[in-house]
């Protein structure tokens, strides 16, 4: 998965906005599952587009 940069984020409608946070904080969680096989930078880097998103919002 890729970075979203802030004028990504900009460029999305609500809804898309919506859409894109439910699969982030699923994806969080499954991460957070398999902490040992993803690895904690991943889990980091979903918090941080996540927070991206709500910031932007």
């Amino acid at each position: 998965m890729a970075k979203l940069k802030a004028k990504d984020i900009q460029k999305m409608s609500k809804e898309e906005k919506e859409k894109k946070l439910k699969e982030l904080k699923f994806e969080l969680i499954k991460s957070k599952a398999n902490a040992s096989k993803t690895g904690i930078s991943r889990i980091k880097e979903i918090k941080k587009i996540i927070a991206r998103i709500l910031t932007l919002d």
